[in-house]
C-alpha cells in the first residue's frame, strides 16, 4: 500500500501541482481580490439595498408582459439552437466523423461559445434593429456553441453496438445516425436542452439592456432613472418566473434522463 502511494506521488504530478498553484496565485493576484475591502463596504452595500424597498408594482402588466417576451425569447433562442446543433455536433464527435471534419466543426462551436450573448446581440441589433428578435438571434448562436459540444460528447459516449450491428445490415451512414445514435443520445439531448433554456431565460433579460427586447429594457430604464423601487419589483417578477420555469423543467429532466 505505501509502495503504491510513493508511486503516485512522481516528480511530473508534483510540478502540475506547482504549476496549478502557481496559476492560483497569479489569477488571485491579477483579479485585484481583496475581502477586507468588501467586509469595510459591507455597510454601503446594506445602504444602497434599502433604497430598493418597499419595491413599486404600479406597473406590474407591463413588467409581467415583458417577461413574458423575455421568456419567449428563450424558447425561441433555445429551439433554433437545438436544431443547429444536432447536424453540427454529429460533425464535431470524433467516433463519427473524420477528422478533418470534427476540428474545424469543434472550432466553429468554441468561437460561437466565446462571444458573449451581449456582443452578439450588439451586432444583431445593427442587423436587424431594436426588440426581440435580435436578442433570439443572439441566444440562439451562442446556445448553438453550448449546445453543439454538449450534444457531441453525448454522442461520442454512446454504445457502438447499436450502430455496428445497423451498419452490418449495409445501412449507409445517414441511417446509422438515424437509427443507431439519435435513439440512444434523445434524452440527454432533450435534457441540456431545457437547461440551456432556463439559462436563456435569465440571458435573455440581460440582452434586452443594449435593446435586444424583454423585460431587460424596462430594467435598464429604471436603473438609468434611479428607480430603484421599480427595479425591485422587476426583479422580484423575474426571480418567480425563473423559479417556476426551473421546477417544471427539472421535473421534465428527471422524467427524460
Amino acid at each position: 500500500m505505501l509502495e503504491r502511494e510513493q508511486k503516485r506521488i512522481t516528480p511530473l504530478r508534483i510540478g502540475y501541482l506547482a504549476i496549478a498553484i502557481a496559476i492560483l496565485i497569479l489569477s488571485y493576484w491579477q483579479s485585484e481580490l481583496n475581502f477586507i475591502t468588501l467586509f469595510q463596504g459591507s455597510g454601503n452595500i446594506g445602504t444602497y439595498l434599502i433604497a430598493y424597498f418597499p419595491p413599486d408594482f404600479t406597473y406590474w402588466k407591463t413588467y409581467l408582459g415583458d417577461t413574458l417576451v423575455t421568456i419567449s425569447m428563450g424558447i425561441w433562442g433555445t429551439l433554433m439552437a437545438a436544431i443547429a446543433a444536432i447536424p453540427l455536433s454529429v460533425l464535431a464527435s470524433g467516433n463519427i466523423s473524420p477528422v478533418w471534419v470534427v476540428q474545424p466543426t469543434r472550432r466553429f462551436l468554441d468561437a460561437m461559445r466565446a462571444i458573449n450573448e451581449i456582443v452578439f446581440a450588439l451586432m444583431f441589433v445593427t442587423a436587424v434593429g431594436l426588440g426581440p428578435f435580435a436578442g433570439v438571434m443572439a441566444l440562439s448562436v451562442h446556445t448553438t456553441g453550448i449546445l453543439g459540444k454538449l450534444f457531441s460528447e453525448a454522442v461520442e459516449a454512446i454504445d457502438p453496438g447499436p450502430v455496428e450491428g445497423i451498419r452490418a445490415t449495409g445501412a449507409s451512414k445517414i441511417q446509422e445516425i438515424i437509427f443507431g445514435v439519435i435513439p440512444q443520445v434523445i434524452p440527454l439531448w432533450a435534457s441540456f436542452a431545457l437547461y440551456r433554456f432556463e439559462s436563456n431565460v435569465r440571458s435573455a433579460a440581460v440582452v434586452g439592456i443594449v435593446g435586444a427586447g424583454g423585460i431587460g429594457v424596462s430594467l435598464y430604464q429604471s436603473f438609468m432613472s434611479f428607480e430603484y423601487q421599480k427595479v425591485c419589483a422587476i426583479l422580484i417578477i423575474l426571480v418567480l418566473a425563473t423559479g417556476s420555469i426551473d421546477t417544471v423543467s427539472g421535473k421534465l429532466r428527471g422524467w427524460l434522463v
